[in-house]
């Protein structure tokens, strides 16, 4: 249905709009040749601590590094446990073991695909040392209850922001709620660097001291360690291929959000968009679903469907992108099997892995690939509903 293929993400086309920029960056750097940690890191989490309403912010190495970096600096070690989601990508619970400690699951909301806050409480024990929910798809997780079920345990939160740069949650920014925000800018994201490269954003200042040492080795000053860090630095041409990029990044998250709107109202017109109560009996396409509590940024655009993988070789033939977020829940991965869950134990993101699919949502897309992409979802509904 359509001559010129429709990527999933076109980052190429990003580029294009902002090369100049991005070279003169990059000429920056290498004109400094300071290229780890340094002034361009420096301004760069400057400006992101304002976006992200946080008094710290510190570059790190990637979005997966400002878990672990978190954990260590929130005291997490072996036989401690974390209450997370089963319903996210490997880091959230990978981050957790690497120190030893245990990953305990909560299950997701149909809706959002976040924690079911209203379930944490259930499984808090006196090993319970942190909570972190997702901010899945771009859209923040229910913190107040969250914030407000911490306390009195001495728990600390550390929100899993790397899909939610600029999400608001009541007014507030993701990454500025709990103890600890975690941000990712890889390539994908909505803020992507040209490489791997991440952020860790709080408000207090014995937090932002202990992650300013063990981001650099624990050690304080240079070859004296207190404590044993890794090596978690940002490099300078991440900062300022970033800072170049920051600088557009609202405009791209209206767009997407504009995206989302047409997508609404294409879907909407062909008759096949249906609610999530009515999914189990009526055939149909199950749009995201806006919590009414914030700003959703889209990372991504996941719909439901009930025959995906049809849908999957549909889309691919009709040389449409679209993506899967994702396939195995964390407690049925295999490297997990020790902890003991099994299937059934989360029936809503076992549910959301099988259902969900990810569709073109970038800055870039135009009026026209929107049309094209549901149009031929349309198309594909009256063949195999």
């Amino acid at each position: 249905m359509t001559s010129k293929p429709i990527p999933m993400l076109d980052l190429k086309t990003q580029y294009a709009t902002i090369k100049a920029e991005i070279h003169s960056a990059i000429d920056r750097v290498l004109d400094s040749q300071q290229f780890i940690l340094g002034t361009e890191v420096e301004e760069f989490e400057k400006v992101l601590a304002a976006y992200c309403h946080t008094k710290y912010a510190f570059g790190v190495s990637s979005g997966t590094d400002a878990l672990l970096l978190s954990l260590m600096v929130a005291g997490i070690k072996a036989g401690d446990e974390v209450i997370t989601t089963p319903y996210s990508f490997f880091s959230t619970a990978g981050s957790i073991v690497r120190l030893g400690a245990k990953p305990v699951f909560v299950d997701i909301e149909p809706t959002s695909f976040n924690i079911q806050a209203d379930q944490i409480e259930h499984v808090i024990t006196p090993c319970s040392k942190a909570i972190i929910p997702v901010h899945l798809a771009g859209q923040s997780a229910d913190m107040n209850p969250i914030l407000e079920i911490a306390k009195p345990y001495d728990i600390c939160v550390i929100e899993d922001a790397c899909q939610a740069i600029g999400a608001d949650y009541n007014g507030l920014r993701a990454g500025s709620m709990g103890h600890l925000g975690c941000f990712s800018f890889f390539p994908s994201k909505n803020l992507g660097g040209y490489g791997d490269s991440g952020l860790v954003t709080t408000n207090d200042l014995d937090l932002a001291n202990k992650i300013s040492i063990l981001r650099n080795h624990g050690q304080q000053p240079k070859y004296h360690n207190p404590l044993v860090g890794g090596n978690f630095r940002m490099d300078a041409l991440q900062a300022a291929v970033l800072s170049a990029k920051f600088k557009h990044l609202e405009n791209w998250t209206e767009a997407r959000r504009k995206h989302a709107e047409t997508y609404r109202s294409l879907f909407s017109s062909a008759g096949i968009s249906i609610s999530l109560s009515e999914f189990d009996f009526k055939p149909g396409i199950v749009l995201p679903i806006e919590s009414g509590i914030g700003r959703h940024i889209y990372h991504l655009y996941m719909i439901r469907t009930k025959k995906r993988n049809a849908l999957i070789s549909y889309l691919k033939d009709n040389q449409i992108g679209c993506e899967v977020y994702y396939p195995i829940p964390l407690h049925l991965q295999e490297c997990f099997q020790y902890l003991g869950y099994k299937e059934g134990d989360f029936p809503q993101s076992e549910r959301a892995a099988k259902e969900s699919l990810a569709l073109p949502i970038y800055p870039e897309l135009t009026y026209e690939m929107q049309s094209i992409i549901v149009e031929t979802i349309s198309e594909f509904c009256k063949s195999y509903f």
